[in-house]
């Protein structure tokens, strides 16, 4: 999720300066008492397909909060729910989202933000908040380049070029895409894919699921024959799927987001190959993508369709069944997109951090040190911990089906052994 032009204007920009553009964005506060007050910012799409997980994302940060009653030890939490994307665009904004990370740069008193939710993104905002030093912590990035190099799936330079001060200070708590390749090999490989057809969105999620898919191919005995990077805004892909059934492909891989072209192309690609199963990542497992009444796939498509997500069945994460008690009771919804417990789950991590530090929960340097140190900590998604590089210790991918209403319907826990990189 890579727009070169743009992002090289974002990341020269002054770590301090405000962009011009505005930022869409919601508050919370407390007063009074402790040690003073610290910021907390998140910066995710709130507009577009993606919006469908990312605000019950947000809506679990808040029950982290509000649970937490606006403290943070003897701090007072200042939250900001900021949207990185726009109208315009129908999803994130390179401009947009360098907006979001020097707003949180200006206040003197952040000390962790929550972002971004595409891997695209954090790219732009990932050097403004290293230079500034502020730890980040991604409820959903998996693109691979933002914390290891890895040959053939890295762009040059990655990850080393996001870290300008040469401290990292990116987390994510989500496993990587070295995982979710795996896991979505495995799933074809038992549904009895042999050849396989991949596109990607050439957006840096997409470019990079998508070749380790490539790499990993041959510990699930399954061929890749193509990996096609699509143009996202194209009327139709009716060429390509004939291209890739000229191949013999059975099944179908799309490694990208929904907003970009990915209906229209899974509708192309099963005119052209009717009986090819179809399969994709975190960027298409929701509603936005499975669900017809949603702008999503004809529903006759939906029985083909199966995807992978870091996020489980909610009520068997070992604090599930309590998150979703309260979560129907603040917000009255009983089944949450899953990426809402990750939006609780990094809130109160943050939250955590800052109170378990004392009197240094201020100090934003101290902040990123704690969380780096972290190796098993107590969470509604189980012990959670963190490599050097940032990394999540968490190793385990959903698999999901679409149920009979058109949204995404948990099937089992996937968690590879067997990987090439990483």
């Amino acid at each position: 999720m890579f727009k070169k032009a743009i992002l090289s204007c974002a990341v020269a920009a002054s770590a301090v300066a405000i962009g011009a553009c505005g930022s869409s964005s919601s508050s919370s506060s407390s007063s009074g008492g402790g040690g003073g007050d610290v910021s907390i910012y998140s910066s995710l799409p709130l507009q577009g397909a993606s919006s469908a997980q990312t605000k019950p994302m947000v809506n679990g940060i808040k029950l982290a909060l509000d649970q937490a009653k606006n403290k943070a030890g003897q701090f007072n939490v200042n939250y900001t729910s900021l949207d990185d994307s726009t109208a315009a665009a129908g999803e994130w904004d390179p401009t947009q989202t360098g907006a979001d990370a020097r707003k949180a740069v200006s206040d003197p008193n952040t000390v962790y933000y929550i972002g971004e939710f595409n891997s695209g993104a954090s790219e732009v905002s990932m050097p403004i908040l290293n230079q500034a030093g502020i730890p980040q912590v991604s409820p959903a990035n998996t693109y691979v380049g933002l914390t290891q190099s890895v040959p053939g799936v890295s762009l040059p330079g990655e990850p080393d070029k996001y870290f300008p001060t040469g401290k990292r200070t990116y987390l994510r708590i989500v496993p990587n895409d070295i995982i979710q390749a795996a896991a979505g090999l495995q799933a074809m490989k038992e549904d009895g894919c042999t050849k396989v057809a991949v596109a990607n969105d050439k957006e840096a999620y997409g470019t990079g699921l998508a070749a380790l898919i490539d790499k990993e191919k041959g510990n699930y005995g399954v061929t890749v024959t193509s990996n096609t990077g699509i143009d996202p805004k194209a009327p139709n892909f009716r060429s390509y799927a004939s291209t890739i059934k000229g191949e013999g492909a059975d099944c179908f891989y799309f490694a990208g987001i929904v907003s970009n072209g990915a209906v229209q192309l899974t509708k192309d690609v099963n005119a052209a190959l009717p009986t090819a199963k179809i399969y994709g990542g975190d960027g298409i497992c929701t509603s936005s993508y499975t669900s017809a009444k949603e702008g999503g796939v004809p529903a006759s498509i939906d029985p083909q369709i199966k995807c992978t997500v870091a996020t489980q069945d909610l009520s068997a994460y070992p604090g599930g069944r309590k998150f979703l008690s309260d979560y129907k009771a603040k917000y009255g919804e009983s089944n949450p997109d899953p990426y809402a417990i990750y939006g609780y789950a990094a809130m109160k991590l943050g939250l955590d951090t800052i109170a378990g530090l004392g009197a240094n929960g201020s100090d934003k340097a101290a902040v990123t040190k704690a969380l780096f140190a972290t190796k098993s900590e107590p969470s509604v998604l189980g012990p959670i911990g963190f490599q050097s590089n940032g990394d999540t210790t968490l190793k385990s991918y959903g698999l999901y089906k679409v149920d009979s209403s058109g949204a995404p319907e948990f099937i089992k826990t996937i968690t590879p052994t067997n990987t090439t990189v990483g």
